[in-house]
């Protein structure tokens, strides 16, 4: 028998990106809450979980870019959504190279941000991991519009005969 702990939750959906690399530990690619899209660390990893760009920082950044971009889509969200990211760096020199690759996604929107310098990650090849927070736009809702009709006091000036 499920216990609560084991149980989904109603208001949460976990979701398994197409085209990402399994996770190497217990989670889940992106967690959509209502309009709040949670997605995992990413780094610059292909889909079978292969480091892209060896010691190149621009080319780590823009494979991450790209699977956050892969997670975010699956949950009908874009960069324009995004409201918060971590960026975590083994080289906080490299802050610059990851800034510019970081305007080619976001172009005018700006997420609220932390950078954090690491030592080490799981596989000592990546330079980088990047986190992010989105909230997807309200939905419209409500009955269609009808031709709305005149009312009575916008017939006032007409006289029936």
């Amino acid at each position: 028998m499920a216990t609560a702990a084991h149980r989904p939750a109603p208001h949460r959906e976990e979701i398994w990106v197409p085209g990402m690399p399994e996770p190497i530990s217990h989670f889940v690619h992106v967690v959509r809450a209502g309009r709040l899209v949670f997605v995992s660390g990413c780094v610059a990893s292909d889909d079978q979980g292969r480091t892209v760009g060896g010691s190149d920082i621009v080319a780590q950044t823009r494979q991450a870019h790209e699977n956050i971009k892969r997670c975010l889509a699956a949950a009908g969200a874009t960069f324009a959504d995004v409201c918060k990211v971590t960026v975590f760096l083994k080289n906080v020199g490299h802050r610059e190279a990851v800034n510019t690759v970081r305007k080619e996604y976001f172009g005018a929107s700006r997420p609220a941000s932390t950078l954090i310098e690491i030592s080490q990650f799981v596989r000592p090849e990546l330079l980088i991991e990047i986190e992010a927070v989105a909230v997807l736009p309200e939905k419209k809702t409500g009955a269609p519009r009808r031709k709305a009709r005149a009312s009575a006091p916008a017939r006032k000036g007409r006289r029936r005969r």
